[in-house]
């Protein structure tokens, strides 16, 4: 599956996951850090708008303020389609996949924000969904792309803090590659 398309899924997986959650749920806790629902969801619109932002050309700055946004959103459901769709829009661009953006965390080719997006979309749409009750599953094919973008970094993950203790050693190596994605990024199913 190519990485736009991937890109397209997983942000369906997260609409769908977004429209179910309820009023009473908004303070609910995710298995993201601490995170609220209406905090995973904000820091998701967050990350689209800065992604559109920055592959517009933006500086770092200006990308970071489009996680402030977020929170002075009255409608969630319609401030995430809004932002997928713009941001799918501009990694559609000729050329947005190979220009140097200014990413928070560093500079890099959009190529590499697109497997940001596409990991936040699965593994946040992952813990919205825990948090609510939902369905968990992820896509198997963008597990699939989620495997091959993960696995390769299985170190640097774990060292980054950012995916909990990483691979709980729990989980073999036959596993759905579902479980494994999970499991890599520090999420116990």
């Amino acid at each position: 599956m190519d990485p736009l398309t991937a890109l397209d899924r997983a942000a369906q997986t997260f609409g769908l996951t977004l429209a179910q959650v309820q009023e009473g749920q908004w303070q609910d806790p995710t298995p993201n850090d601490g995170q609220n629902v209406r905090q995973l969801v904000d820091h998701v619109i967050g990350g689209n708008r800065m992604a559109t932002v920055i592959l517009d050309g933006g500086s770092r700055e200006e990308g970071l303020a489009q996680f402030a946004r977020a929170k002075d959103d009255v409608d969630p459901v319609a401030a995430f389609e809004q932002s997928r769709v713009e941001m799918a829009e501009a990694f559609a661009q000729p050329g947005a996949l190979q220009r140097m953006v200014a990413h928070p965390a560093q500079e890099m080719p959009g190529q590499m924000l697109l497997v940001f997006r596409i990991t936040e979309y699965a593994l946040h749409g992952w813990d919205l969904a825990r948090a609510i009750g939902a369905d968990e599953s992820i896509d198997p094919e963008v597990a699939a792309v989620l495997w091959d973008i993960l696995s390769p970094m299985e170190g640097l993950m774990a060292g980054s803090g950012m995916f909990g203790a990483g691979r709980s050693g729990t989980v073999p190596d036959d596993a759905p590659l579902e479980l494994r994605v999970l499991d890599i990024s520090g999420r116990r199913p």
